[in-house]
């Protein structure tokens, strides 16, 4: 019998580019695409789902005979401290939605994908380690980092194959930001095109760790394709790629848009920035499923450049 993958927030960053990944290696027919609002675009098939209605969630998995859930829907770290408790009853009671129709239904595996948010001001900035000190100070961080503990909960208690990344701040041509505080790195390419200029929210030194959405689809696809004997961590892997401030993107843009100017207008997302990392040891994922970046920020911003301009 194929695998059939149901992926929440299908319609989202992550999920609008898992989705196509996804279906050319499983087949387009096996993969249930759900969000809260209907797609823009129909891509395969589709279902409308409220990630908060658990009946519904339990019935399309039994329906399509699920083996696979991709669980994406959130709400992000900007857009989670506009509304903190909405963010927290998404994120939180969304998750054990998910992990609660797992166990019931019998699905083999679960995707769930933390963040750098878990992390904060007492975390070792440069090089942060598998194992630190992790206290978030956003309510989307807050929430990730419980729900990497249920999930290594739901591993041990009740034997269900949870596997999570901590996904740096994730940077693409296909889809427009969505509400999270590393988003600088995908306005940026297209004020620079449509505009020539840019007015950044965080300060120009601004390191925090980055990567380009193919090596984030990739690493997730190869996680979830990893034999569980590999799997040695069960909460969330760290995983790194690019490492690069503001000021450095636009040094790397400018190679391309000669004319291409930034100016810098910190707000409130300049606070969410500070507590995080500027950089990540991901040697645990490298080590255990032999995780390997592709792109170089000079490589990504040829390619970000190239694909904007072709749309």
């Amino acid at each position: 019998m194929p695998e059939r993958i149901l992926i929440t927030g299908a319609n989202g960053q992550i999920g609008s580019e898992l989705s196509l990944a996804l279906s050319k290696i499983y087949g387009e027919e096996n993969i249930i695409n759900t969000d809260i609002k209907y797609p823009s675009k129909q891509q395969g098939i589709f279902e409308q789902l409220d990630i908060l209605d658990e009946q519904r969630l339990a019935q399309l998995v039994g329906d399509y005979r699920v083996s696979q859930i991709y669980h994406l829907a959130a709400i992000l770290s900007a857009a989670g401290e506009q509304k903190p408790k909405k963010a927290w009853e998404i994120n939180m009671t969304g998750l054990f939605n998910v992990l609660d129709t797992a166990v019931n239904l019998k699905v083999a595996k679960v995707f769930w994908p933390s963040t750098i948010a878990v992390f904060g001001n007492s975390t070792p900035k440069n090089n942060t380690p598998q194992h630190t000190v992790a206290e978030p100070q956003t309510v989307y961080g807050i929430s990730k980092l419980a729900g990497e503990n249920w999930c290594q909960y739901y591993f041990e208690h009740k034997g269900l194959d949870v596997r999570s990344l901590r996904y740096p701040g994730l940077i693409s041509y296909l889809s427009p930001p969505g509400g999270g505080t590393t988003d600088y790195a995908v306005d940026i390419f297209y004020q620079a095109l449509e505009k020539g200029s840019y007015e950044c929210f965080l300060a120009e030194d601004t390191r925090l760790p980055m990567m380009y959405m193919p090596d984030a689809i990739r690493a997730t696809i190869e996680l979830m394709q990893a034999p569980a004997e590999q799997i040695s961590i069960r909460t969330s892997y760290n995983i790194a790629a690019l490492s690069f401030t503001p000021a450095e993107l636009a040094k790397a843009i400018q190679k391309h848009l000669g004319h291409f100017k930034i100016t810098y207008q910190p707000d409130y997302r300049q606070q969410i920035a500070a507590t995080w990392p500027g950089s990540i040891d991901d040697s645990q994922a490298r080590k255990d499923w032999h995780w390997q970046p592709a792109y170089s920020i000079d490589k990504m911003t040829k390619d970000m450049i190239g694909n904007l301009s072709l749309k």
